[in-house]
């Protein structure tokens, strides 16, 4: 990685960066989501828990129900309250990091948008873009080498 990716909360009690860019990026249209940000979607960026280092201040967790019944731990600034990175099934090994709290979001547009069946009516998918009602083939739309690092991070978190 050349740059640095770096981020952070609104009120800027917590800082963080990235020792690697996102393996995929996730527009998030369920209803969970929607109610959970108070936004229209929202935009995640997948990668190791490891990749994520804080530089300064502690986030706090919440776990959140989900309509899947699986714990969603979302950690967050203690003050400002703002979501920084979530952890969905409380896997503890891969992290889905909001792309909003980057200091540049624009260099990482999303590589699909799911859930698209509970999309608001007025959100518009630009010309191309990947679109699923529900979830999507990993396999088939995720990078090889971004297939080979999730591998590598789930073997490691196996032990």
């Amino acid at each position: 990685m050349s740059e640095a990716i770096e981020g952070g909360c609104f009120c800027g009690r917590i800082r963080y960066q990235l020792r690697d860019r996102p393996m995929f990026v996730h527009c998030c249209h369920c209803s969970d989501c929607q109610r959970q940000t108070g936004s229209a979607f929202v935009l995640n960026g997948i990668l190791e828990a490891e990749n994520v280092e804080l530089l300064r201040g502690e986030p706090v967790m919440v776990t959140l129900p989900t309509s899947s019944g699986r714990p969603h731990d979302v950690y967050r600034c203690a003050d400002c309250q703002s979501a920084l990175w979530s952890d969905y099934g409380r896997r503890k090994w891969l992290s889905f990091v909001r792309i909003a709290t980057l200091d540049r979001p624009s260099d990482f547009p999303p590589d699909v948008h799911i859930y698209t069946r509970s999309k608001l009516d007025w959100v518009p998918f630009p010309d191309g873009a990947q679109v699923f009602d529900e979830y999507y083939d990993m396999q088939a739309l995720w990078p090889k080498e971004s297939l080979a690092r999730r591998d590598r991070a789930h073997a490691k978190a196996k032990g």
